[in-house]
């Protein structure tokens, strides 16, 4: 990807239109990118609608407001503008982070030809080893939204552990660190409250049964056995109280 723009510069869409015009700017913006190239005209109608709703995808992915962290995705408008007043103008409809070439720049037209581009709006997709993955993501963009990210990712290979739509957070039951254990704990509290219960109803039929308690636990004969019940805080269920039999053993 860098290749692609090594000897260029990409100017930022920004009030100032700042410029990236060292090796080191430009490989920190489209290295282990998903680059979009959206070849387009102010004076293309087609373009002027489709703008927004490229706008509105590209800001779904990668601004705060929708997303945890920005996907790893460049728009790049490649202008084929007949005036650099209608780039200009083209340039407000379009999202602030992307980057553009300048007007001057005859590189433009010769990515058009390197692409063959033929109709407007175009959006050429590619890997981060520049290689093509869709050649036109027009009627992709506008059927499927943000969708799409995911299918490039996956075509692409790329990682991106970052990554994820704010809907996706709404959908996961966050829990506590400490979950896991609470849950083993429960399970193994559980498990001896029944195995008791077992032994107890052995003591009932008159046969020999020993308490599975340890060194506090007595033969049937032997010392009295007390057992104690009282209510606990789970703090995994919200603060409700749960009853739970909790057996102990001493000598009276």
């Amino acid at each position: 990807m860098v290749d692609l723009f090594s000897d260029r510069v990409l100017v930022k869409n920004n009030k100032d239109q700042d410029e990236l015009d060292t090796e080191r700017e430009i490989v920190m913006r489209l290295q282990n990118r998903i680059l979009m190239l959206f070849f387009a005209s102010a004076a293309c109608e087609s373009c002027q609608q489709f703008a927004p709703a490229l706008t509105d995808f590209f800001k779904r992915l990668t601004d705060e407001f929708y997303v945890d962290r920005s996907a790893q995705l460049v728009l790049l408008y490649i202008s084929l503008d007949e005036s650099e007043e209608q780039q200009e103008s083209f340039l407000k409809e379009l999202p602030k982070k992307c980057l553009f070439l300048a007007y001057e720049d005859p590189y433009r037209r010769e990515l058009e030809a390197m692409f063959n581009v033929e109709e407007l709006p175009t959006v050429v997709v590619l890997r981060p080893d520049c290689s093509i993955l869709t050649p036109n993501a027009v009627e992709e963009i506008l059927c499927l939204g943000p969708d799409c990210y995911r299918n490039w990712q996956e075509a692409a290979e790329l990682i991106d552990r970052n990554f994820m739509i704010n809907e996706d957070f709404e959908e996961k039951s966050m829990r506590s660190f400490s979950d896991p254990v609470r849950r083993l704990k429960y399970k193994v509290e559980d498990e001896r409250r029944k195995k008791k219960k077992k032994k107890r109803r052995g003591w009932g039929e008159g046969g020999d049964a020993e308490v599975d308690g340890g060194a506090d636990g007595k033969e049937e004969g032997g010392d009295a056995i007390k057992v104690l019940e009282f209510d606990f805080k789970d703090a995994s269920n919200h603060g409700k109280t749960v009853s739970q039999d909790n057996i102990l053993f001493w000598n009276m």
